[in-house]
């Protein structure tokens, strides 16, 4: 007689999400950067693509709250100046990213429709300083992976 398993199959996420480019400088004041990424839920047909935008002035005041520069100075100690110039430059980048994705998450646990949209500076804004606050790990794990670089 064949046994059957009752253990449940692993979560599937409900939602896929991609960047599809960014960040890149998002046109009028204030001076804000935008990330676009593309949206799959598993029940829509197609995906959307949502537009993130964040102002750079709270993504200088995130940085600084969770001390990325110095955290990044740190990883970076004992590699060749040359090379922990490409690292910043890069570093800066995967920040604004994984604060822009941190910011889609709280739209997708809101809820989104099924059509291309832009979030702007001002919407979840609150909440998502306090989502970084509370987990700047998952800022700087995200960048580390990205950047390849050995966890300290």
């Amino acid at each position: 007689m064949r046994r059957v398993s009752l253990a449940s199959p692993p979560n599937t996420p409900l939602y896929r999400v991609t960047l599809f480019y960014g960040p890149d400088q998002a046109e009028g004041p204030p001076a804000r950067l935008c990330c676009v990424f593309n949206v799959k839920k598993r029940s829509w047909k197609g995906g959307i693509q949502v537009a993130v935008e964040v102002e750079e002035a709270q993504l200088d005041r995130l940085g600084r709250a969770i001390g990325f520069d110095a955290w990044l100075d740190g990883i970076l100690i004992g590699r060749p100046e040359a090379e922990r110039a490409d690292y910043r430059f890069r570093a800066r980048d995967l920040f604004v990213q994984a604060v822009c994705a941190q910011k889609l998450d709280l739209a997708i646990a809101a809820g989104l429709s099924q059509e291309n949209c832009t979030l702007p500076p001002a919407r979840w804004s609150a909440e998502l300083e306090a989502a970084v606050l509370a987990t700047p790990d998952r800022i700087t794990a995200q960048v580390l992976a990205e950047l390849d670089l050995p966890a300290p």
